[in-house]
């Protein structure tokens, strides 16, 4: 997810969204600071926390106030994902370079193990109905499982390819974005293996994914501008509907019957769940350019993104992702988006 650097329209960016300026609206503006390559937010209802990956650390900011609660430190090799196991009062994030799981006290905010993984851990994700971790080792294609009651590895599924994002379904499923081969991987969280491979036509390597529980619904954002609509249970594509650019991460909202993809050309590209079998593109939202990343709280419908200044270099190819953008060192700062209508 960090390797997002995506060809991005900084005109339309600039412009994008004015059709839908009233649907929501930045409340408020909390200030993060470097380092300022951010990653995954986690919403965590149970303690009404965003964590918000960024850099060597992770922040922890109160989701009412957007006060800071502290920082989790210590990964050198920069964080990703995070997930918060209530069940036994853990929470753990990555090293994505060193390969490995932090596990750390969501009271005390302090790193208590190290856990190997896979080469770039990326994604994490808590599978309630069996209470695994399960961690998506990004570019070597592997899903680390987590037993938190053990702080032990318990499974290495090989997922096929390069892998982004994961939800849980809550059915005993898990859905990745096979990144490499534009497909989704379902894994059964009881046996702990992979029990399809479903092509997404018109996706060019999909990397946010959200889940309708009620609808058995996954949404997955493409880097081909695309959000593909699709049945958990047969793997059938729905739906192909229009986003922004750079996104690279979704979200569902169940009780507005939304789905979102956050994306790096400042806006949040919306969904609408009519009926199970119905969908349609609303007019995107704006949100700040950069703004890549998301997360959100079901019961107030807040949306949580991160954006910072960002400069463009015109001398370089605008095929140069890595040397084209700039962020302005300290700039990180993290958004609250509430509805309005």
């Amino acid at each position: 997810m960090r390797k997002i650097f995506l060809a991005c329209a900084v005109a339309a960016a600039m412009t994008a969204g004015g059709a839908d300026a009233a649907s929501y609206k930045i409340v408020k503006t909390v200030p993060l600071g470097a380092p300022d390559h951010w990653d995954y937010l986690t919403f965590d209802g149970p303690s009404n926390r965003v964590y918000v990956s960024h850099g060597d650390r992770v922040t922890v900011v109160d989701a009412a106030s957007g006060a800071i609660v502290g920082n989790i430190t210590g990964m050198p090799g920069g964080t990703h994902g995070i997930a918060i196991s209530h069940a036994t009062h853990q929470g753990f994030t990555d090293d994505g370079k060193a390969g490995e799981v932090a596990v750390f006290d969501p009271a005390t905010l302090q790193v208590t193990k190290r856990i190997k993984a896979e080469p770039d851990a990326d994604g994490i994700v808590l599978d309630a109905p069996t209470g695994h971790i399960f961690v998506m080792d990004g570019d070597s294609g592997k899903i680390t499982v987590i037993d938190p009651k053990t702080d032990s590895v318990i499974a290495t599924i090989d997922g096929g390819g390069a892998l982004e994002a994961g939800v849980s379904g809550g059915n005993g499923k898990l859905y990745v974005d096979g990144a490499e081969k534009g497909e989704i991987v379902r894994v059964d969280t009881a046996t702990n293996a992979v029990d399809a491979h479903w092509p997404v036509p018109g996706c060019t390597t999909p990397r946010g994914i959200a889940f309708d529980a009620a609808n058995h619904r996954i949404f997955a954002s493409c880097a081909s501008k695309v959000m593909a609509v699709m049945d958990a249970d047969s793997g059938k594509l729905l739906a192909t509907l229009p986003i922004d650019q750079g996104s690279d991460g979704a979200g569902f909202d169940p009780g507005l019957g939304r789905a979102f993809s956050s994306n790096f050309a400042g806006t949040l590209s919306a969904i609408a769940e009519k009926s199970p079998a119905n969908f349609a593109a609303l007019p995107p939202i704006p949100t700040q350019f950069g703004a890549r990343t998301m997360t959100l709280d079901p019961k107030t419908h807040r949306i949580f993104t991160v954006a910072a200044d960002i400069t463009v270099d015109k001398t370089a190819a605008p095929t140069d992702y890595r040397h084209r953008f700039h962020t302005t060192p300290g700039t990180a700062r993290l958004l609250f988006l509430d509805p309005v209508n």
